[in-house]
């Protein structure tokens, strides 16, 4: 914390006007000052300046960003090719994939690759991309089903060259799943495998496609049956910096989540305190979604619900992994006299996609503690909109044992403002680690959602940290000369500790890239808020998982990370992590900006002064020489 009373400038503040105010000074005031005592005299200003606090407000940027191209469903994130900048997955017509490239010119997104699936029968229902023959090349997986939902869900990916892809060059997989499938890295090799049921086979099973060659091997020593649409996440959830496997599972007695945990490369089920059903009141269940929701470096489980059949009455619970207790962060979703509820859209064959309950997160307000989209529906009506929920410190009593609740901002007038919303989710929008929002909302005119824009514009000097792991197969030496950057990797962990402005100890967490099924919509980074403290972060801890049969945990420490700061690691070579190399690039905070203006502004202040002064000096200087002249005329008399 830095103040102003500064040796030599306390005499400058008055207290005629009111605490810590300034008297007016008059021009011979400034002047019989000096030079030193105008700067004081600045800084005291400058300190007691009515600075902005923390404000959020949004900002639709949709022509800025699209142009004529904001319509299609949104389906994924990566940097395809492998420019630092994140690219935009676009299922369009149905049965076509648009990657639409971010660029520095108007309009910053712009359609480049197009691929069309050949089979005008099938339809796209998920898209994830990723690296899944190890060539350090972005590849694209696509989840397709029939027009008429008939059969199961269809693997097709389609392989990533030289930054392009083939609608030529693609590889299906030999057997279809009874849903999407889980992306993951199973065996600790750092290249994605997929994670899934299928048909006639009751355990779980792995593909993977290592030199695009399909291993097929059962995954787990249990035969458990998959809720669908299941909500499985590949997220370390014991803090043991490696990724562990949490199922959504189908009982006789109802819906429960399996946590298999990865102690030796190998996944073992938790013990059976980790077996939890659903809430006791729970008629309908939503997605499950995993953050570090009180800042305590532990991942919890959050599951919206809906406590009867129309959702009059949704309900957000937070669990502890092991625990049986499940608390609500969020209830009584009531604006007015408007009830609004949790809805869920089905597959038909007008709109091939589902999309169940759910709600997606991100640190809006960069305090921290993870935040929270969620597309609600007024139950007296027909219209859905998208809300934005704060964590906040809890204000009751249900929710005290957790310490943090969610909080509806229903005053959100360009949120407000799109009617029919479908999906809502953060996306950092112009790479400055402040977290935006993209919001679909349906069209009338046309089966295709058209996609809204709103940029965050959120005037609090806090700080961010921002980390993206990425597969470290490769550095330096990359085939066919390629930069390793536009991989996405699921599995990685990353945690800080550092000090807040307080002293206390602060940390938090996230893992990367978790889920991947139906409409996960996870950024291929991670986003740490860090509040208003600027101080550097004391650790910053990056693990990855680790490969069968190792015991060994592989993670790595950075210290004194710069705030406001994106940090690439790339954990190469995959057993060395003292070897992990991490670049650091630097986004520079509003506070440099301010800082800037308030420098030129007391330079050009004191240079007009100097000027004033000078012109003062100047002008007695030429009475001074009458007088004189005068004098020398009056003594030769």
């Amino acid at each position: 914390m830095v103040t102003c009373r500064k040796a030599g400038c306390t005499g400058l503040l008055g207290d005629g006007a009111g605490a810590g105010a300034i008297p007016p000074l008059s021009l011979r005031v400034w002047l019989a000052m000096g030079p030193a005592g105008i700067i004081c005299h600045l800084l005291a200003v400058l300190c007691l300046l009515p600075w902005r606090s923390a404000v959020s407000g949004l900002q639709d940027v949709t022509a800025e960003l699209f142009g004529s191209e904001a319509w299609g469903t949104v389906a994924a994130f990566g940097d395809f090719n492998a420019d630092k900048q994140t690219d935009i997955f676009l299922i369009r017509s149905k049965n076509q994939l648009i990657i639409l490239l971010a660029d520095v010119k108007t309009p910053y997104y712009k359609p480049k690759p197009k691929v069309v699936l050949q089979q005008n029968d099938l339809v796209i229902t998920n898209v994830v991309p990723g690296d899944y023959d190890g060539d350090s090349q972005m590849d694209v997986l696509l989840a397709v089903r029939s027009k008429d939902h008939s059969d199961n869900t269809s693997i097709v990916i389609f392989w990533g060259s030289n930054q392009t892809l083939d609608s030529k060059l693609f590889t299906s997989l030999k057997h279809s799943f009874l849903d999407e499938p889980l992306v993951l890295d199973f065996n600790g090799d750092m290249i994605p495998d997929i994670f899934g049921t299928i048909k006639g086979n009751t355990k779980p099973q792995i593909c993977s496609l290592i030199g695009r060659n399909q291993t097929w091997y059962s995954a787990l020593d249990s035969d458990v049956q998959m809720y669908i649409p299941h909500s499985h996440a590949f997220i370390d959830l014991n803090k043991d910096f490696t990724a562990d496997l949490f199922l959504t599972t189908k009982e006789p007695d109802g819906i429960h989540f399996e946590i298999w945990e990865n102690k030796d490369g190998n996944f073992s089920k938790a013990p059976a305190s980790y077996d939890m059903s659903k809430p006791s009141n729970a008629k309908k269940i939503g997605q499950s979604v995993f953050a570090d929701f009180d800042g305590d470096g532990q991942q919890e489980h959050l599951l919206p619900v809906c406590a009867d059949e129309d959702c009059r009455e949704s309900i957000i619970y937070r669990n502890m992994p092991g625990s049986e207790q499940w608390i609500p962060v969020l209830s009584y979703l009531k604006n007015g006299d408007t009830v609004w509820g949790f809805t869920s859209q089905e597959s038909t064959a007008l709109q091939p996609f589902q999309f169940p309950i759910t709600i997606h997160l991100g640190d809006f307000n960069m305090d921290g503690f993870p935040d929270a989209l969620a597309v609600l529906k007024n139950i007296s009506g027909s219209n859905t909109q998208a809300f934005l929920l704060e964590n906040v410190p809890c204000n009751d009593a249900s929710c005290k044992p957790v310490g943090r609740m969610f909080k509806v901002l229903w005053e959100l007038s360009d949120l407000n403002g799109i009617k029919n919303a479908v999906v809502a989710t953060f996306f950092d929008i112009y790479e400055d680690g402040i977290l935006d929002l993209l919001v679909l909302n349906k069209n009338k005119e046309n089966s295709e959602f058209t996609i809204h824009a709103l940029r965050n514009n959120f005037d609090a000097d806090a700080y961010f940290v921002k980390v993206i792991v990425l597969s470290g197969l490769c550095s330096n030496d990359c085939p066919h000369k390629v930069t390793p950057f536009g991989v996405n990797q699921p599995g990685p962990y990353i945690m800080y500790t550092t000090a807040d402005a307080n002293g206390y100890l602060k940390n938090a967490s996230a893992g990367q890239l978790s889920q991947s099924a139906h409409f996960a919509l996870q950024l291929p980074y991670v986003v740490l808020g860090l509040g208003r403290s600027a101080n550097f972060l004391d650790h910053l801890y990056v693990g990855i998982p680790r490969p069968q049969g190792e015991k060994s945990i592989r993670k790595q420490e950075w210290t004194a990370i710069i705030p406001n700061s994106q940090l690439i690691v790339i954990p190469y070579p995959h057993n060395s992590p003292k070897s992990w190399s991490a670049k650091l690039y630097l986004t520079p905070s509003n506070i440099v900006l301010l800082t800037a203006i308030a420098l030129i502004g007391v330079c050009v202040f004191i240079l007009a002064i100097i000027g004033i002064l000078h012109w003062q000096e100047k002008k007695a200087d030429d009475r001074e020489k009458r007088q004189e002249a005068h004098r020398f005329h009056f003594d030769a008399m």
